[in-house]
């Protein structure tokens, strides 16, 4: 049971690698049959979903059954942040999002791990907070929804072309990326805000 919640970590990270590969081969211009495009940005899109549900997963046994591991430290946040990185660079490729919103959301994170390094060196824990989760929260939810408009058209045809209520569905979609930066430096923020103590001197008492 101690290596479980290890090797989800390390399978998340391979799932990750086997969805940008066939992310970037699942392109309807280079596949001559477009029931086998489908197929495969299906299991691409099934592949992200599960490495997404193995870090809930890893997390939940690693507490339960106390087998936190160093290996464990350390790969956990870097299989988040390859998680992250990939299903944003592949939602750049597809066009189903703005460059600067993945820069935004990929500071922060990279940000936030340089502060739990710096954090864990002075063996003081960082914490997600309320924010943070809610921060991975909708950019689980973000995700979910450019898989599934890549699934229906490989693009940004559905999201485009789309009006529910009288209102172009590109526009909801834009507007929600742009709430989710919000939140996601939002968030980074306070974590610096919080721990300010870990990079700024102390002033002396005199």
């Amino acid at each position: 049971m101690k290596n479980i919640p290890n090797i989800l970590t390390v399978t998340r990270v391979v799932m990750i690698l086997i969805f940008v590969v066939m992310a970037s081969l699942a392109d309807a211009r280079i596949m001559a049959d477009k029931e086998w495009v489908f197929g495969v940005r299906l299991t691409a899109f099934v592949l992200a979903i599960l490495a997404g549900l193995t870090d809930l997963l890893d997390g939940y046994l690693a507490r339960k059954y106390k087998c936190v591991s160093d290996f464990g430290a350390l790969m956990d946040p870097l299989a988040d942040k390859i998680f992250v990185t990939g299903t944003m660079l592949m939602a750049i490729e597809y066009k189903l999002m703005p460059a600067w919103i993945a820069i935004a959301v990929l500071s922060r994170e990279f940000m936030v791990t340089g502060l739990r390094t710096l954090a864990a060196k002075k063996q003081i824990v960082i914490s997600a907070d309320r924010w943070g989760k809610l921060k991975t929260a909708l950019q689980m939810v973000m995700l979910a929804i450019a898989g599934t408009a890549w699934v229906i058209d490989g693009g940004t045809d559905y999201l485009r072309s789309a009006s529910p209520f009288g209102v172009r569905l590109w526009y909801i979609w834009i507007a929600y990326l742009c709430g989710i930066v919000l939140v996601t430096v939002f968030s980074g923020l306070r974590y610096f805000i919080n721990y300010r103590s870990l990079f700024l001197p102390l002033k002396s008492v005199k």
